[in-house]
């Protein structure tokens, strides 16, 4: 039994390397082929580069937009994730701690929008924030991706509110806390786990995304990072030394909040109706 149990872990280990390597090498030949010229790409794609090229870091830098679509991609995804960490947590503690019928409504609601696709209701609303004159900005993305957000805020926050005891804040209620004194000093901090799960899958999608802002902010001017990368995909000829060097420099600040995050992210995702 022990021999068996032995042999289980060594094609579990193996298999988990296995995984490893091939989620891995996208990101090796990426950074590998950001040091490399676009001929020394094109003559032999997966050989290593013979020196450190960065002239294509350098011409992103200085010669175009890139630096200004940075900004913006920062702009986008930091102002995103600040509106759904002070919005959703509370919308998802009080449809908790509320037990009445309306609340259920409005938590059905927003999990009944998860189930929309977006191309479904893509041309309406781009028509509305016409309407409402946040076209053409970054307000309008920042408002559509906070919307699209509390469903799966509420059903995240929800479920790990379950594992949150009630004593803690009768508590502080008999001690003469408000209700936001409540759930801002005593509950928040215990959601940590959660908040870092919703920053990190949320954020990724956002600064990842192509669609959105390729269609909502101005033609014509810096857009994001995922956009300006796209200009350099011809349909004869691409430039691949832009292209894997504006990819590198846009995967970099993923993994460094990825890599202080991971410890809260795992424990959110793990915990689920579980206390952090």
């Amino acid at each position: 039994m022990e021999q068996r149990r032995k042999w289980n872990d060594v094609l579990m280990f193996i298999v988990t390397l296995i995984l490893a390597v091939i989620f891995f090498f996208p990101i090796f030949f990426n950074l590998m082929s950001a040091f490399k010229s676009n001929p020394e790409i094109m003559r032999d794609a997966i050989a290593f580069p013979k020196s450190l090229y960065l002239e294509s870091f350098k011409y992103l830098l200085t010669e175009t937009d890139y630096p200004k679509a940075m900004i913006n991609s920062v702009l986008l995804t930091v102002l995103s994730i600040l509106f759904m960490v002070l919005i959703i947590p509370m919308a998802g503690y009080a449809i908790e701690r509320h037990n009445k019928r309306w609340t259920g409504f409005v938590f059905v609601f927003y999990l009944a929008g998860m189930m929309i696709p977006f191309q479904a209701y893509m041309i309406p609303l781009f028509k509305e924030l016409k309407m409402l004159g946040m076209y053409g900005n970054l307000i309008g993305p920042i408002a559509i991706y906070v919307s699209g957000s509390v469903g799966f805020g509420c059903l995240l926050y929800t479920s790990f509110l379950k594992g949150v005891p009630r004593e803690i804040e009768e508590s502080a209620a008999i001690d003469g806390c408000s209700r936001y004194g409540i759930f801002w000093r005593i509950v928040f901090p215990l959601l940590g786990p959660c908040t870092a799960s919703m920053v990190v899958l949320q954020g990724l999608g956002i600064w990842n995304d192509f669609l959105m802002p390729m269609l909502v902010l101005p033609s014509g001017q810096p857009k994001t990072m995922i956009v300006e990368i796209f200009y350099y995909v011809g349909e004869f000829s691409s430039r691949w030394d832009m292209i894997f060097a504006g990819t590198t420099m846009s995967i970099v600040p993923v993994l460094i909040v990825f890599i202080f995050l991971q410890k809260y992210f795992v424990k959110g995702l793990a915990s689920g109706a579980i206390k952090g």
